[in-house]
């Protein structure tokens, strides 16, 4: 990701979601980062504050209508 204006496309409780998400919009070509973990083990990320999926702002269109879609084919 460049560095510039992120937006917030998605937050969870469960970090392994996050980045299950995170894979899917890579996969289709828009950059996107994990933010808010406390540990790379996700057993150890037990947290009370969700993680938030974030793209660059230009991207977040497109981000929103993937996981919509992600999210309708379940």
């Amino acid at each position: 990701m460049k560095d510039g204006d992120f937006k917030t496309v998605a937050k969870y409780m469960d970090p392994m979601s996050a980045h299950i998400a995170e894979g899917m919009l890579r996969e289709n070509g828009i950059p996107a980062m994990v933010f808010g973990e406390v540990s790379s083990y996700p057993c150890i990320n037990f947290n009370a504050n969700p993680v938030e999926l974030k793209v660059n702002a230009e991207d977040y269109d497109d981000a929103m209508a993937l996981l919509a879609a992600a999210q309708s084919a379940e």
